[in-house]
């Protein structure tokens, strides 16, 4: 029975994502539906305290928000909102001379570095904004790496990034190892010692093509042997929950930590 209900979400979850991909939320539509006898009502309401009022506010233009009343304050789960503070205290706390960001998100994670120090970004995709402390670097982090970034950083993070490589999904080139070479490159950009902060969907491996690739934990730890030593392990699971500083003991790695689509979070150091 379990099995079923597991799965009749994942279908439905499915079928929400392409809707979505079509423009259309269906949650987003039944709650604006349930919206709209509030907004009446509350409309109604306010015009009623207008005529009684001393104060001098008219009515503007209509701008009807209908589904926000069903909505919570903000949200503080997911992958990316853990992942990018989670990150984001731990360069505070090592405090880095340079430090360089692969792909992470700038409204999130680089918002967050860049409040209190200097930041430099490479990724494939354009940036128009100029934002105070934060240096941009178009550049295609598969391709052959300029000589003149090896072992340029002491302190190196690349979140929620490295599944797309080599997808097209954002116009870069298909590539099927795309990931193994920007690791690669990577690996030459940091200096020894140096930190090395990295996430990435977590779960049985596979490429839900064009959108990213999931890891098996198994396989990145094959692709971090020899180069880094692991510090601290954190994940998130498939329900947005963290789990910091965790043990990566046997049965969590050929299990994914109980993760189907979760966010592996790494702090590593460079040998």
């Amino acid at each position: 029975m379990n099995t079923k209900v597991t799965a009749m979400k994942g279908y439905l979850r499915h079928a929400r994502r392409l809707m979505m991909l079509f423009g259309v939320d269906p949650r987003k539509t039944i709650n604006t539906l349930r919206g709209l006898p509030p907004y009446w009502s509350d409309l109604r309401t306010l015009k009623r305290q207008q005529r009684t009022s001393n104060v001098c506010f008219p009515f503007g233009r209509p701008w009807p928000c209908l589904n926000e009343r069903f909505s919570d304050s903000g949200t503080a789960k997911g992958d990316y909102f853990h992942q990018d503070l989670l990150i984001a205290r731990r360069i505070f706390a090592n405090s880095p001379k340079l430090h360089v960001d692969i792909g992470s998100r700038i409204d999130g994670f680089v918002a967050h570095v860049a409040s209190f120090r200097e930041i430099e970004v490479f990724d494939i995709r354009p940036l128009e904004s100029n934002i105070p402390n934060v240096k941009f670097t178009r550049a295609d982090l598969m391709g052959e790496l300029d000589k003149a970034l090896v072992d340029y950083c002491d302190s190196l993070s690349c979140l929620h990034a490295l599944e797309h490589f080599g997808l097209g999904r954002y116009g870069d080139p298909v590539k099927f190892e795309g990931y193994l070479d920007g690791l690669n490159n990577m690996y030459m950009i940091l200096k020894k010692n140096g930190k090395f902060y990295f996430s990435v969907p977590i779960g049985p491996q596979q490429i839900r093509f064009n959108a990213h690739r999931v890891f098996s934990v198994e396989h990145l730890l094959e692709l971090f042997d020899g180069k880094y030593t692991i510090d601290i392990f954190s994940y998130v699971d498939d329900g947005g929950d963290l789990y910091e500083n965790v043990q990566l003991t046997n049965s969590g790695v050929k299990d994914n930590f109980g993760c189907h689509y979760g966010c592996g979070i790494f702090e590593m150091t460079k040998l």
